[in-house]
Order: C-alpha cells, then structure tokens, then sequence
C-alpha cells in the first residue's frame, strides 16, 4: 500500500511570497524533498535551493524528480562536524524537524537580512499521534527564547491545525538584521 506524501506546508508557500528573488535557501532535514519541490515548481528559477537530509535515496528520488534543486547528504544529529558556511544563506527552512543540540547552529546559517522560517511539532501534540516523544516536541515560547536578538519577529504561532492533518504545531518566521 503506497501511501501519499503530505503536501508542503501552506504556511511556508505563503511565506515564500516574501523571500527575495535570487535567494539562497536551504531546507534542512527535508526528507524526501515536499518543500523544496513545491518552491521549485512555485517560483522556478527564483530560489537557488539547497535541500539536505540524512536519507541518501529521499535525495536522489528529490534530485530525478526536480533537477533545479541541488542535494546535500547529511545527518544532522550524528556529524560532528557543520560544513554549512555561518550567516551564507538568505533562507533557512525547518519543517516537522527538531534537535535542540544544533538549534544555535540553525540559526547562526541566516545572513544578514535573511529568513528563517520554521514549523515543527509542539507539546499537546500527542492526543494526535506521532511524534509524541518530549524530546522531538517544542515547549510552548520555545523558538522564540531561542531566537538570537538580532533577530526581528514576523510571526508566531503555537497551537492546533487541522490540515492536512491534525496536530499541534509552532511556527515562527523571523528575518535577521541586515
């Protein structure tokens, strides 16, 4: 039985509007490629994006399907070394990902007067299903005491979607000082 991948998150599609033409974006832990995908196909040629996973055959299943999106393979939580440049891209996107130990990391991958836009998983998200373990679930505030002070706050959200499935969810959208 195959199942259907979920459809990219419509937060992130719309928060896409906003990112400059030209824009390096990396989408960390992408999976199989949902986000990087539909931005490729939403904004061709707009964004030059970077999508990076641990999962050798999501990447190259992403990169047969969708040229224009260059593949990094890389498992974030094992590797000790970040070969990410500091501040070198105009976009971070994180979605339905979280390991606190490299959320610094994450955050210092903005350039200055660039993107993050993050959405993950939050507590209470258990009376849905899966994840339900603490430690892959955001505390209520989290990203925002995370967030560096150079950093200005577009949007924060903590609570409960329905689509495409229920869960409890945090967004936020911030942009680093130029």
């Amino acid at each position: 039985m195959d199942i259907a991948p979920l459809p990219p998150s419509s937060w992130i599609m719309q928060k896409a509007s906003a990112w400059p033409d030209g824009a390096r974006l990396i989408d960390l832990a992408s999976g199989q490629g949902r986000h990087s995908a539909a931005l490729a196909a939403a904004y061709p040629g707009r964004f030059d994006i970077l999508a990076v996973d641990r999962d050798q055959a999501a990447l190259a299943a992403l990169k047969a399907r969708c040229s224009d999106v260059n593949t990094c393979h890389f498992d974030l939580e094992t590797e000790a070394i970040w070969p990410f440049s500091s501040k070198n891209f105009d976009v971070v996107l994180v979605t339905n990902y979280l390991y606190r130990p490299r959320l610094d990391e994450v955050f210092r991958l903005v350039g200055y007067g660039g993107y993050i836009a993050y959405e993950t998983f939050g507590t209470g998200n258990a009376v849905f299903g899966k994840p339900s373990n603490p430690d892959y679930l955001l505390q209520e505030g989290e990203l925002l005491t995370r967030l560096p002070d150079d950093f200005i706050k577009i949007e924060y959200f903590h609570g409960q979607i329905n689509e495409p499935k229920p869960a409890i969810i945090q967004r936020l959208s911030a942009r680093r000082a130029a």
